[in-house]
């Protein structure tokens, strides 16, 4: 994947009065509008580095939290990252070239991560984590991660966490959105661990269904542009009848508002077929950004500075914020509990300190609650 030229070629670091109350630090790789750090910083944490390549996603990102960006990893030296407690990534699907991992294996030759995932994202990932050694990371990616590449693209990438890299990785988990938004969105999460220790203190996190409701994230009022036009809404139904006379499932999802919707994806700008809002007496209608936020779990101050077409793909590429949130709180517990231990059973527990370096905590990490 060709990265953009148009953005700038360092990311931040945090500013050290960013948030003196900061429990942890973590970097923010592939950042897009920044829904992972809404949830990381929503558990305490404080985040230190940040990169994401597409410019209007970053202007998004520098609106919401004043500091833009590093614009194309791949130009990005490692040593340009601060250390950090936590790495969090929602890197994209890539295949990787099997053949000369196959050769160097038939040669007898260690290839290790540069040589099976060079020419992809998640390369830089995985470089990241050798040169940094964060505590933990939590990587997201689609569902079809386990069986892109017939699963190949799967097993390099576990390969690559757990043994070239020796992070400790509980089998991932796919998670759907649905107990928290009104959308049926599943993805997949791994979590590493650099210690034993903190990876069987780790536990998934047992998500309570809220039952939430397509009805409640909706405006009141939505302007007519919204609406969909005689034409477009009389070529979906056209376009739904022919496939489903040849037995497709392919057609447009005109929502239950009672219920929950289809997911919400990168292309909703191009019709909105996948979610629309039934309207009595007239034509359905797309969602608006404002409840593509919501339905993403964005809170009402998230600002939306592109164009509607812009943020339907920004808002449709984004992590489900409370998911995130709830998967960080479980990580950040089970990197805490070290710290509750005796002294005679335990190492002491370690933080990354205001500045990068790691320090002493003598107390168990206090999390706060944001609901």
């Amino acid at each position: 994947m060709k990265q953009s030229s148009e953005t700038h070629s360092r990311a931040f670091v945090a500013e050290p009065n960013m948030s003196h109350s900061a429990k942890f630090t973590f970097i923010d790789l592939f950042a897009g509008i920044g829904g992972f750090r809404r949830a990381f910083e929503s558990v305490g944490g404080r985040c230190v580095w940040a990169c994401e390549w597409d410019r209007f996603a970053a202007d998004a990102y520098e609106a919401n939290f004043g500091h833009r960006p590093a614009g194309d990893i791949t130009q990005i030296k490692a040593d340009e990252v601060p250390p950090h407690t936590i790495l969090t990534a929602g890197f994209p699907c890539q295949g990787f070239s099997i053949a000369g991992v196959s050769k160097n294996n038939a040669l007898g030759r260690a290839h290790g991560f540069e040589h099976a995932t060079q020419g992809t994202l998640f390369f830089d990932v995985a470089r990241i984590i050798a040169r940094r050694r964060p505590r933990a990371f939590l990587l997201e990616n689609v569902r079809n991660l386990k069986h892109h590449d017939r699963g190949r693209t799967f097993a390099v990438i576990m390969q690559t966490l757990r043994e070239d890299l020796g992070y400790h990785v509980p089998d991932p988990q796919i998670i759907d959105a649905c107990a928290l938004v009104p959308q049926h969105r599943e993805r997949i999460y791994i979590v590493g661990f650099r210690e034993t220790r903190d990876a069987r203190n780790f536990k998934w996190p047992d998500i309570a269904d809220r039952k939430p409701r397509l009805r409640d994230i909706l405006e009141p009022e939505v302007d007519g542009k919204y609406t969909l036009t005689d034409r477009l809404w009389q070529y979906l139904r056209d376009y739904a009848e022919k496939h489903q006379t040849k037995g497709n499932g392919f057609g447009y999802g005109l929502a239950d508002l009672e219920g929950i919707t289809r997911t919400l994806s990168a292309r909703y700008y191009k019709d909105g077929s996948e979610i629309l809002i039934p309207q009595p007496g007239r034509n359905p209608r797309r969602l608006t950004p404002r409840e593509c936020a919501r339905l993403m779990g964005f809170p009402e101050d998230q600002l939306i500075v592109s164009s509607d077409t812009r943020a339907y793909k920004q808002f449709g590429n984004s992590v489900v914020v409370p998911v995130v949130r709830e998967l960080a709180r479980a990580m950040i517990s089970s990197l805490a509990m070290r710290a509750s231990r005796p002294a005679a059973d335990a190492e002491p527990f370690l933080f990354d300190g205001a500045d990068g370096t790691e320090k002493q905590a003598g107390e168990k990490l206090a999390l706060p609650v944001h609901d």
